[in-house]
Parts: C-alpha cells; sequence; structure tokens
C-alpha cells in the first residue's frame, strides 16, 4: 500500500500539535476541530458539530460509508491535550529528530487520530467500507469525558466494532483491556485555633488527613490489580493555626466491576480517626473496567492476521492501567481494540514524541481494519 505519503503526514500531525488544545480552553479546542473538520473537505462524509457544554469544546461526529443497515464501525479519537497553551514555545517546541516528532499531544494522541482519519479518508473515497463508519472526535477525554459519555455510548449501542486510536504501547502493541477508573476527593474539617497559645482547643484537619490519605494508600493491592493513590492535597490557612480544613483526591484503578463496587464502598465509607473531626466524601466510577472478552479477542485476531498480511507484527498488552473512551463500549458489549495510534513515548510529558516510521505501517493497518470488518 503507498497511498498513505509519510510526510504529508508528518505535516498534518504538525500542524494538529501547532494548534494546542488544553481541555479546559473552549476555544482551543474548537480551533483544534475546525482542523478536523477541514480535513474532510471532498470526502464523502457528513459533519455533525455539536456544541460544547458545561464550559468544554465541541464534539464533532463524521458520517460516511455505505447507509446499508449494518451496524456501523466506530472509531474514537480525542482532540484535547493534558499540555497548556504555551507548552509549544516554552517547553516543547515542535519538532524532528531522527525518527522522533515531538511535539505536545502527539503521541496522546493527535499522531493517532491523525493517522487513522486518513485511513478513513482513504477508505471512504475508495467506498471499501462494508459498513456505516462513524468517526468522533471529543473534547474532554483528558477528564474522563464529562459531556460525552453519552455521546460514546449511543453511539456505540449502533456499532458492531469500536476501534480507538490512542497510541500504541511500544513496538507496535494494541490493547484489548483496560482498568476501570475511580475518581473521589475527601473533605476535612477540623477546629481552628491558635497554634501557640490554644493549641489544646484544635483538631487539625491536616492531621486527619494525614491519616485517611496512609488509610486510602494501604487499600492497594497489586494482587489484585487494585492501586489507589493520592495524587492532589491542600489545606490550612496560616502557619500558626490549627488547620480548620484540607482537601485531597483519590484516584481508584480497579480490575473487576465487582472491585469497583466494592472499594467505592470502601472510599465513601471513611470514617474520621477523631470524633470531633468531619469526613465528608464524594467520587464514583468514572470510567468501568475494560475486560478482554472472547468477542475482543475474536477482533483481535482479526486484526493479527490482518497485520501478518501487511507484513507487520501485532502484539497485544494483557492489560493496562489508564482508562480511555474504550472502556464505556467495551463495558457495552461493544468488541473495541485500542492502541490503534502512534508509536512513540511520553504522554502527559516535556519528551512527547511519536515515531514517524510508525505512521504509514498504523495508517495501513486502520484502513485494512475499517475494509474487513464484514
Amino acid at each position: 500500500m503507498d497511498r498513505f505519503d509519510t510526510a504529508k503526514m508528518v505535516e498534518g500531525v504538525s500542524r494538529w500539535a501547532a494548534c494546542e488544545s488544553p481541555t479546559h480552553d473552549a476555544a482551543a479546542v474548537n480551533r483544534m476541530q475546525d482542523l478536523v473538520s477541514a480535513e474532510f473537505v471532498g470526502v464523502p462524509a457528513v459533519l455533525d458539530r455539536i456544541a460544547g457544554r458545561e464550559g468544554l469544546g465541541d464534539t464533532l461526529v463524521m458520517r460516511g460509508g455505505p447507509q446499508n443497515g449494518a451496524k456501523s464501525i466506530l472509531i474514537l479519537s480525542h482532540v484535547d491535550t493534558v499540555h497548556p497553551v504555551g507548552t509549544l514555545e516554552h517547553d516543547l517546541p515542535l519538532r524532528v529528530e531522527g525518527d522522533r516528532l515531538y511535539g505536545p499531544g502527539v503521541y496522546d494522541m493527535k499522531g493517532g487520530a491523525y493517522l487513522v482519519l486518513d485511513a478513513v479518508r482513504d477508505v471512504l473515497r475508495r467506498e471499501a467500507a462494508p459498513r456505516p463508519v462513524v468517526f468522533l472526535f471529543t473534547p474532554d477525554e483528558e477528564i474522563g469525558s464529562p459531556t460525552t459519555r453519552d455521546v460514546i455510548e449511543d453511539l456505540a449501542r449502533d456499532a458492531a466494532y469500536v476501534l480507538v486510536t490512542e497510541p500504541c504501547r511500544p513496538g507496535g502493541k494494541v490493547v484489548t483491556a483496560r482498568k476501570g477508573v475511580g475518581r473521589f476527593e475527601v473533605s476535612v474539617e477540623g477546629r481552628p485555633s491558635h497554634a501557640g497559645s490554644r493549641h489544646e482547643d484544635g483538631r487539625s484537619a491536616i492531621r486527619e488527613a494525614a491519616r485517611q490519605i496512609l488509610a486510602i494508600e494501604a487499600m492497594t493491592d497489586y494482587s489484585r490489580g487494585i492501586t489507589t493513590t493520592v495524587g492532589m492535597m491542600n489545606g490550612g490557612s496560616a502557619i500558626n493555626v490549627i488547620p480548620r480544613e484540607a482537601r485531597f483526591t483519590v484516584d481508584l484503578r480497579v480490575l473487576t466491576a465487582e472491585d469497583g463496587v466494592a472499594m467505592t464502598e470502601r472510599i465513601l465509607g471513611l470514617q474520621p480517626y477523631d470524633p470531633d473531626v468531619k469526613v465528608t466524601v464524594t467520587g464514583a466510577m468514572n470510567r468501568p473496567p475494560y475486560g478482554k472478552t472472547p468477542a475482543i479477542a475474536a477482533l483481535y485476531e482479526h486484526a493479527r492476521r490482518i497485520a501478518a498480511e501487511l507484513g507487520q507484527p501485532l502484539d497485544e498488552v494483557p492489560v493496562t492501567g489508564g482508562g480511555a473512551d474504550g472502556n464505556f463500549t467495551a463495558a457495552l458489549g461493544v468488541p473495541t481494540l485500542d492502541g490503534l495510534g502512534i508509536d512513540g513515548d511520553g504522554a502527559h510529558t516535556l519528551h512527547e514524541h511519536g515515531l514517524i516510521s510508525s505512521l504509514q505501517p498504523r495508517a495501513q493497518l486502520a484502513a485494512r481494519l475499517i475494509e474487513t470488518l464484514v
């Protein structure tokens, strides 16, 4: 297949990476959606742009392929990144060094979104898709898809297969299972007092929070694939005041839905060690676990055969800890194959990069997948 021009793909990914699009900057995300829309000019497809809500950017839905009543192939991409505007100028300039294309969001996941878009354009122009193709570009994946989960799930219910353009794992490995993700916030309310003259009258919210944090971290059970992480905390008002308030966040990862329920109950049920201090916990599972079902195994084996025909090895990772939008579709029972995007490294870091040599092979694989999923 020589339909995919690596130089043009590098130019396209670079153009997208140059449009910084952090999740909470709706205007920036919408500029990115404008670029995506422009890529479909002249392609036999219909675009539907859904206005953003809750201060977030717009959602873009592309529909193409035969309208033959068959269930669709749903492709999931996101255009938001974790990098703030200015990263490109100061910390992670767009550049090519050997086989590496550096830039904010190149690996996660503008490289994957672009190369699969190139594949979709190719298939639609050749009228080679056996099913309708729906390509969804969301604005909020990096914060858990709060405004687009319902769109993802609605489209998935009409899909026969879901392909996710998140980056592959090193060496081109695809993802066939992901952990479920829970997010919680804990607020602690104590009693303030002067740290010098009335120390005994105070009830430290930070002291209580510290004990709760140790208890939560101790819930990690690697043998069951459960991890609990306190990633952010703050509290207190002055160095000489027994702190009245403290707050912290909890990240939960689980392999099974049952563990998600059990761990959610444990975290929501936290009780104060000091009876004079109040502990309030809010939150829930944010993404359900994405387990490898027989249908997902069959989809992976199909992809592996297609890759072999192209001369590409295609291995899988047994499970990855990061959540993604494929968690939602897999939980609905729709065969979902993730990690079809660019190879590289450094997601969410200042050395984020994609491997240029992976662009053409991954586009070839995506195109063949789409045209053979009958």
